[in-house]
């Protein structure tokens, strides 16, 4: 705000003083003293001016009395009249109506003219008044922060209301404080209306210490301008503008007070002028001298225009009566700060910066300060020369979209919703004039107990109470228009009357449904009396008759209009109940504002509303509805309040489609999920049954549903159903359900130890909730609420825990779910803890519940562990029992899915021979049609493990007949179970051996793992370890018989046809490898009695056929000849 070497701006009149009194002596002005200082006042006219501008005043003396408590001697009539008119006249009018004034009354005129309450001084210095909230404060510095550094300005000048640090202690106000305690503030110097002084800002770490020059003219109690040498550039005053005007404030009498310097150059004499003159050039001569010189021109040219104009501008003299009486703001900053939040992205996330500068608006409003709506005009203007709009425009963007982004709340469904141009069209035509609304807002004593018109727009209730008939969210509209100009008394009264209309057609809905009840339930009706529900709703009327009434129960009597010492009150609430109203002020015995507000504020979240089109919209409603619950938490429930809560809860309950937790609701109807959970919260300890019951019906969620109830379009308010299982596009559904599933699992840890409650809790669930996850995380929450470490588990709550278990089980087996090993192992341990029943129950019916690979590898393995028999503490008899389960559950499902139930079944059964014969022909069944070589490689591990050798060379040879190795993959992972296959037939015989070299011949090709073979089958004698252990004392097997023979043609074979294959595509860089390979293929060759003949041919082929390869043929014969 402040600008480095800016120079205030010039004086906006000219004063000129015609004329000297008769007993003067020239150059002394009339009725003043000799010097600066003043002397005895000239007799006639100007004695008598001063008598009457005092007694002129004297009828608002009254007005300023001092503040309850503060105790001083009585003011005089002076000071009373001063006073007055330093707040309201321009000091021009006062100099027009008073031909000559006394240098006293100048003084004192001057002297108040100065801002005497520090609230302006910190409103205009900070985004953030003493919030409760230290988050918004810190994000007020951000904000500006940010602002600053993208301007390009000084953001982090010292003592700007920039800082970086997200600290109030940060912001300007606080930082004016304490420089001003810090003793930083000197040479302090008033000049008629202008103030100036120097700020000393201390040295930092990185920053040496410097001292700002500030200046701050004044007008009518508000400052007009200020600049400071601090550089800073921001919309609000900086911190030692605002160390100066707390100083002026708090210790006016230490400040050298002057009057506007013209008073002063008027009583000097020429020669004193001249040597003033001299002496100010001299002092200044490097900055004025060439203004001095241009001025002195221009008055020595008879003709310039300076001449023209009688008198000379002062900056020290105040205001002219044209003069427009505000606050300085910086308009230019204002308007570049909120350019450079549109720019920094998407709206979004300029949203809160934007509110601070709309809670600013608010808070000028509030003190019904001319700038809160100047303010408000440049922020808008900056929204529409946005480019983007026009971008937008051009590119065929639908607006409403976009202008939701920008504004409160924008609606682009087909239904008939009013969007914030309507609202903004409407608001235009709205108007104050009606005597009903008049009366109602400037009265207390304003009834009529001879009104009996009953009817649903009445004037008056039965009390004779003034009601308020207008569509509730204009309605409130006023209220907060009211509060927002600084009508805080108007404001009260027009809420009471509108939650007394409420409060009254709730009844009268209540008895309208009683009425027709039987027909409405029939019919299904879901009737929507207002689409626009209160709750969410862009003008927040619920949100502004809860405040209005509880700031009416913080604040005294004497502070209620905000004239209270703001320092005093900074930070703190005066929390003062009006139990006891007396009659006028329209509440029923025993009331307060307190209860109205929390009535009003549960009116409105129980209201059946429907939940509105897009993402924004719908996490306003959701926002908004826990903001409000928020606020409900902060407040003590007594006994009266408790009433409240069961008059609204059995209302709710009762008043059908009027209420959101209605019999019947519309199938689009916003849930009551964290309302009820809040209601359940707070009744539980009073009324346990009521509380269960708002829950209970509470947890519905229709939207899910593939049915709804079916609308009756005979009346205009009643809206049809959406087409059965029509899915519509609610974008906070997810938080939706998070809501719901809390509300149940509040219940099920209030329900611990009561079966009924219990039981009826889980039927809900089961009946209401809808995604798998919810319930997987109620069955958890139940689990360790039934079985907390301080007390013996509750069996009840374990079952409840158990059945959501199961339900989650049948929801997600036929569905993917990251989460399902985890459910089923949850699931075990659960059932673990119920006991040996359930176990046992979730093993029969295992195929409703689980794959076969989980029954087996998860559940049937972990009931069978130790753990589990030593923590049921199990005799022999249950664990046969449910060691026949897992058996009979293992072979289900190695039946229904061989390939991976197969080894698990076989683990399973191991110990009971029928079962594990049973088992193994199941496996053979699958092994020619069903299962892979991987598969059954591993089931023949097993058996050999096991002690099975025959039974695992049958399954490897199943195996063999399904495998399939090529040329180039001597790194195949089979070729280790290849080998192993081989090797177990080798050990058992060369019968064995014979039968699966025929095998290994027809399935594998790479020579590299043929020769492998090969070589091992050579080293020893087939059957050295028998079935038994015993070791054979047999020969080595010839290679030029079978099946040696065979396996040896084999590999002799792969080579020739694995070096061609080789040689079609190799390049310079393989040829080392190469001959390397062929060195290998020779050993094979060589095994054969006459492999040198056949390997010298293969050489000389490859020499004929690839002779074009020259250096390799030529590597081939340095090698092979």
């Amino acid at each position: 705000m402040a600008e480095r070497g800016q120079l205030p701006p010039p004086a906006k009149r000219l004063c000129c003083r015609p004329g000297y009194g008769p007993g003067c002596r020239p150059g002394q002005r009339a009725g003043g003293g000799g010097g600066p200082g003043g002397g005895a006042l000239c007799a006639g006219p100007s004695s008598a001016a001063a008598a009457a501008f005092s007694s002129s005043s004297s009828a608002a003396a009254a007005l300023g009395l001092l503040p309850l408590g503060k105790t001083q001697s009585p003011e005089s009539l002076l000071d009373i009249a001063a006073r007055r008119v330093a707040e309201k006249w321009p000091f021009q009018r006062v100099e027009e109506r008073f031909e000559r004034i006394p240098e006293p009354v100048q003084r004192r005129i001057v002297y108040w003219s100065f801002p005497r309450s520090e609230r302006e001084i910190c409103m205009y210095s900070s985004f953030n008044t003493g919030a409760d909230d230290p988050a918004a404060a810190a994000a007020a510095v951000s904000v500006s922060s940010s602002a600053v550094s993208a301007a390009g300005g000084a953001g982090t000048a010292p003592g700007g209301a920039a800082e970086a640090a997200a600290d109030e202690s940060r912001l300007p106000f606080r930082r004016g404080i304490a420089l001003l305690d810090g003793g930083c503030v000197d040479n302090v110097l008033q000049v008629g209306f202008h103030l100036s002084g120097t700020v000393t800002e201390p040295a930092m770490q990185s920053e040496p210490e410097t001292v700002c020059n500030v200046a701050i003219s004044f007008d009518r109690c508000k400052i007009t301008s200020v600049t400071c040498s601090c550089g800073n550039k921001d919309i609000f005053y900086c911190a030692h503008v605002v160390a100066l005007s707390l100083y002026r404030i708090r210790k006016p009498d230490q400040v050298k007070l002057h009057l506007p310097i013209s008073e002063t150059l008027f009583q000097m004499n020429r020669d004193q002028l001249q040597k003033f003159v001299q002496y100010l050039i001299t002092v200044h001569h490097t900055e004025v001298l060439p203004t001095a010189q241009k001025l002195a021109d221009e008055i020595l040219s008879q003709n310039s225009e300076i001449n023209q104009v009688h008198g000379a501008p002062d900056p020290t003299a105040g205001a002219s009566i044209d003069d427009e009486n505000c606050w300085h703001l910086d308009e230019e900053q204002v308007q570049e700060q909120v350019k450079i939040f549109l720019s920094q992205g998407g709206y979004h996330g300029s949203g809160k910066q934007l509110n601070l500068l709309f809670a600013k608006v608010r808070e000028m409003l509030k003190m019904r300060d001319s700038n809160g709506a100047r303010m408000l005009t440049l922020i808008t203007e900056q929204f529409m020369a946005d480019p983007r709009l026009a971008l937008w425009r051009q590119q065929g963007t639908a607006m409403t979209d976009k202008y939701r982004q920008l504004w409160d709340e924008l609606d682009s469904s087909n239904r008939p919703h009013r969007t914030v141009f309507t609202r903004a069209i409407e608001a235009c035509d709205l108007h104050w004039q009606d005597s009903h609304l008049q009366h109602i807002i400037s009265s207390d004593l304003y009834t009529n107990y001879c009104y009996h018109d009953d009817t649903e727009n009445s004037l008056f209730d039965s009390h004779g109470w003034p009601l308020w008939h207008e569509h509730v969210p204009t309605a409130c509209a006023r209220v907060d228009a009211l509060r927002s100009h600084g009508y805080p008394r108007e404001a009260l009264r027009l809420a009471i009357a509108i939650v007394n209309t409420l409060r009254r057609q709730q009844q009268k809905q209540l008895e309208m449904f009683r009425a027709q009840k039987k027909e409405l339930l029939h019919k299904g009706v879901t009737s929507i009396t207002n689409l626009e529900g209160w709750v969410g709703h862009p003008l927040d009327p619920i949100g502004t008759l809860f405040s209005s009434l509880m700031e009416a129960c913080r604040v005294d009597d004497e502070s209620f209009h905000g004239f209270s010492d703001f320092m005093e009150n900074m930070g703190q609430c005066k929390s003062l109940e009006y139990q006891h109203l007396p009659a006028h002020k329209f509440l029923e015995e025993g009331e307060s504002y307190l209860t109205l507000a929390v009535e009003v504020a549960l009116i409105g979240l129980g209201q059946q509303r429907i939940m509105p089109d897009g993402l924004y919209a719908q996490e306003k409603v959701c926002r908004n509805e826990e903001q409000l619950i928020s606020k409900l938490q902060e407040i003590e429930l007594d006994d009266t309040l408790v009433k409240i809560f069961r008059k609204q809860a059995v209302f709710l309950l009762e008043a059908g489609p009027y209420s959101g937790l209605g019999e019947v609701i519309h199938r689009e109807s916003v849930p009551m999920h964290t309302f009820a959970k809040y209601l359940f919260t707070s009744l539980l300890p009073h009324d346990a049954e009521l509380a269960y019951k708002t829950a209970l019906r509470a947890m519905r969620l229709l939207v899910l549903e593939s049915t709804a109830p079916s609308g009756d379009m005979s009346r205009p308010h009643h809206i049809a159903s959406v087409v059965p299982n029509r899915y519509p596009r609610w974008f906070t559904l997810s938080h939706i359900e998070s809501q719901q599933c809390e509300l149940a699992s509040t219940m099920l840890t209030a329900a611990k130890g009561d079966v009924r409650r219990l039981e009826t809790v889980l039927e809900s669930i089961q009946k209401n909730i809808h995604s798998s996850s919810h319930i997987f995380k109620l069955a958890q929450d139940a689990f360790k609420i039934a079985t907390l470490m301080d007390s013996l588990p509750d069996i009840t709550l374990l079952k409840v825990s158990l059945e959501l278990g199961l339900q989650v089980m049948r929801m997600t087996l036929s569905t993917l779910n990251w989460r399902r090993r985890e459910m089923v192992r949850w699931l075990v341990t659960c059932a673990t803890e119920v006991g040996v029943y359930a176990l046992d129950s979730i093993m029969q019916n295992w195929f409703t519940l689980f794959t076969p690979t989980e029954a087996t590898s998860i559940v049937a393995t972990t009931v069978m562990s130790n753990s589990t028999i030593v923590r049921l503490h199990l005799d022999c008899h249950q664990q046969e029992k449910l060691a026949g389960s897992a058996r009979t559950l293992a072979l289900q499902c190695a039946m229904k899915d061989p390939q991976n139930c197969a080894l698990s079944a076989l683990t399973l059964c191991e110990k009971d021979h029928i079962a594990f014969e049973t088992a193994y022909q199941i496996v053979l069944d699958a092994a020619t049609t069903g299962m892979s070589y991987s598969q059954l490689f591993t089931i023949a591990r097993y058996m050999e493990h096991r002690g099975y050798p025959m039974r695992a060379y049958k399954l490897a040879t199943l195996a063999m007949t399904h495998l399939n190795l090529s040329y180039n993959q001597d790194t195949h992972p089979a070729i280790n179970d290849v080998l192993w296959a081989c090797a177990l037939s080798h050990s058992l015989g060369k019968n064995e051996l014979a039968a699966i070299i025929p095998l290994v011949v027809k399935s594998v090709k790479c020579a590299t793992v043929l020769s492998d073979i090969l070589r091992r089958c050579t080293l020893t004698t087939p059957g050295m370890v028998g079935l038994h252990g015993r070791r054979n004392s047999g020969k080595l097997m010839s290679l030029d018989k079978a099946p040696l023979r065979q396996l040896l043609d084999a590999t002799i074979g792969a080579y020739i046809n694995t070096t061609h294959s080789r040689l079609t595509h190799i390049s310079p860089r393989h040829y080392s490898e190469f001959i390397e390979f062929l060195s290998k293929a020779r050993e094979t060759f060589l095994m054969a009695h006459d492999g040198h003949i056949q390997f010298t041919q293969f050489i000389d082929n490859l020499k004929q056929i690839y002779k074009g390869k020259k250096k390799l043929m030529m590597l081939v014969r340095e090698r092979f000849g």
